[in-house]
């Protein structure tokens, strides 16, 4: 029990206003002062759900189908003697460490048939990842994928899990999500908008959530949740849908947030019902279609969901060009890039897909569809720098191996435990293997770790110096 769990009394009055009559006031209370399950998600980019349960199973991993997400799980170990994060499996991308409630708007937006997976995405408050590695596993990569954070302070931990889970088909950008009604009307097939919210339904995880809790504050983000879905609305194709999700209660928030959008713009959108999402979503579902999940109905953390779908075009006096700054990239000529590919391919099995672009001593590799947004959007940056180039050559990169290492069927190193953890902790390694030559991935229970060099009869280690990890590592 958190038994420090702080619940205001303006707090508990607001919600004993709006908790439904068949739920209780003291179950929501005693919920909340729950410690929250453990959950996880499979990464399907890199190994298959029954393919992870049957690896997990020998180190007494009980895992407990989340049943609104078919690649989530409540997890139980047997042993905690290691943190999760540096767990191997962790470490090589094979899954998220993720809340089980913050997979339900992803599911919602995969529920439509008519949701194109090769299309073009928008995640329009990206960071920390969770929710935008999971959209782009349910793309297989495919398409494109905007993943946008404002924050500063958040980009970096964002790239950091886009690029351990082995996703290429992502362009980060770093703006205020209102300007893309602005600079990219109708663009984008679907949109997730999880938006910044009061964190009413996290106390759970944060036992001083609600700390500075007031109505007023409320108010206050709620106006800006509407500017953001307005225009997250622009945005959007007409066809396409658009996921509205918070981690929060309050009704201002939420359900009256979607009525000032469906107030405005009449029959050019309808709500679709989520009560049919997964088996007792209706325990869930408002009158309107919504998902409002209370922490005690699933011993969850506290979430909103709505799916709303764009029939029609609507009047755009949002739009206004975006300024752009001089792109520094220019796509590789034929000449240049085949010869690459051939190499890698011969040395590796394996073609990386995408648009090669150049910029300095740089190899980029580009989704596919960038070309329907180049000109009209700066990025932070886009898909995988694939190599850096050299006199006498080009040198592969981390990002690289994490994105391509499991499909590799050659050049490859396989470590034992203790060699991985040598290799984690930034050390060269003496493979049992017979020496090679040139690059290799360097690889543990088939996926990738890195980046290593055949050195005689060692690898020399090329894990990014920010990557290298302390010694409370997978076990033997």
């Amino acid at each position: 029990m958190h038994d420090n769990t702080y619940l205001p009394d303006h707090f508990l009055h607001h919600i004993a206003a709006i908790m439904p009559a068949h739920l209780s006031m003291d179950e929501f209370v005693a919920s909340c002062r729950r410690p929250l399950r453990r959950s996880i998600r499979v990464n399907t980019l890199k190994i298959s759900v029954s393919d992870f349960v049957m690896q997990m199973q020998p180190l007494g991993w009980q895992l407990d189908a989340v049943p609104w997400c078919e690649t989530g799980f409540w997890l139980t170990r047997a042993d905690e003697s290691v943190p999760l994060g540096n767990t191997a499996e962790h470490l090589s991308g094979l899954f998220y460490i993720q809340e089980a409630s913050s997979m339900l708007p992803v599911t919602a937006l995969f529920a439509s048939d008519q949701i194109k997976r090769d299309g073009m995405l928008l995640d329009a408050a990206a960071a920390p990842g969770s929710k935008t590695t999971q959209i782009a596993a349910l793309m297989n990569n495919q398409g494109m994928l905007v993943a946008n954070e404002y924050s500063s302070s958040r980009l970096k931990v964002l790239s950091a899990n886009i690029q351990r889970c082995g996703v290429t088909n992502v362009g980060m950008t770093h703006f205020d999500a209102k300007v893309f009604g602005q600079w990219l009307p109708e663009t984008f097939d679907a949109i997730l908008l999880d938006a910044p919210c009061s964190g009413e339904g996290t106390v759970r995880k944060d036992e001083d959530a609600l700390r500075n809790w007031s109505i007023e504050s409320i108010d206050e983000i709620a106006a800006v949740q509407q500017g953001l879905l307005e225009s997250a609305f622009h945005a959007l194709k007409p066809g396409g849908v658009l996921v509205y999700s918070t981690c929060t209660l309050s009704q201002q928030e939420n359900q009256a947030v979607c009525q000032s959008l469906l107030e405005k713009f009449g029959d050019a959108l309808t709500v679709d019902s989520l009560a049919d999402l997964f088996p007792n979503a209706e325990q869930a579902c408002t009158p309107e279609g919504y998902l409002h999940v209370w922490p005690q109905i699933f011993d969850s953390e506290g979430f909103f969901v709505a799916r709303l779908r764009k029939h029609h075009s609507v009047p755009n006096t949002m739009f206004k060009p975006g300024k752009l700054g001089k792109f520094p990239f220019s796509p590789l000529l034929a000449k240049e890039a085949e010869p690459m590919l051939r190499e890698i391919e011969a040395n590796f099995g394996v073609v990386p897909q995408g648009q090669l672009f150049g910029r300095n001593d740089e190899i980029w590799l580009f989704p596919h569809l960038f070309g329907q947004v180049q000109g009209k959007l700066r990025f932070d940056r886009i898909g995988i720098k694939l190599a850096e180039t050299f006199k006498k050559g080009y040198r592969l990169t981390h990002e690289w191996a994490l994105a391509y290492g499991d499909k590799a069927t050659q050049g490859v190193v396989e470590l034992d435990s203790a060699n991985a953890r040598e290799f984690m902790m930034g050390r060269d390694v003496w493979p049992e293997q017979e020496a090679g030559s040139g690059e290799v991935i360097v690889r543990y229970q088939g996926h990738p770790l890195g980046m290593g060099k055949w050195v005689g009869s060692r690898v020399k280690n090329a894990l990014p110096r920010e990557l290298v990890r302390d010694n409370n590592l997978f076990g033997a």
